[in-house]
């Protein structure tokens, strides 16, 4: 968990305040047994986690596809390649909706804007070491390699609302 104390006060505000404006149907379905608080987020949140992240054409059109997430510091990080058309949607229309679903147990919503940034900066250097936790050990040293000749960005999701659902089980 690499969440200090202030982020996981903002992340649980984020949390109250987004269920305090989230629909009828969502309050009711996810009610107040159903809602994981900061701490249980970001204690289920380790490593790669697949993202559904939707972006927007420029005719307004929601074009979703699947990235690796990592929740790092209390908001979902991803990375693209420059020449991804995501990545051209993002340049120019920050507005994401990301959903984490692995299973009918588990419901991580989230929606804001994406912000930039160059692999190469602390955020990027942050975002490449949990990639490269997650994948060396599954792929050995190519995977290594293989980041050090792709041509990517980094993203982090800063979220205007998140929505949380669990069902024990």
């Amino acid at each position: 968990m690499l969440e200090t104390s202030e982020e996981l006060d903002a992340l649980q505000e984020l949390l109250d305040a987004s269920m305090a404006t989230a629909g009828p149907h969502a309050r009711d379905v996810i009610g107040e047994g159903r809602r994981l608080d900061a701490r249980q987020l970001t204690g289920r949140l380790h490593g790669m986690q697949l993202l559904v992240l939707a972006t927007v054409t420029a005719d307004g059109r929601p074009l979703t596809a699947p990235v690796d997430g990592y929740f790092l510091h209390g908001t979902f990080w991803f990375s693209l390649a420059t020449d991804a058309v995501r990545s051209r949607h993002l340049a120019v229309r920050p507005q994401v909706s990301a959903t984490h679903l692995p299973g009918e147990s588990l419901a991580v919503t989230v929606h804001g804007k994406a912000e930039l940034f160059e692999l190469g900066t602390p955020a990027g250097a942050e975002l490449r070491q949990a990639m490269l936790d997650h994948y060396l050990p599954r792929q050995g040293p190519s995977f290594g390699e293989w980041m050090e000749s792709v041509q990517a960005i980094g993203a982090r999701i800063v979220p205007e609302k998140m929505l949380t659902f669990h069902l024990e089980g």
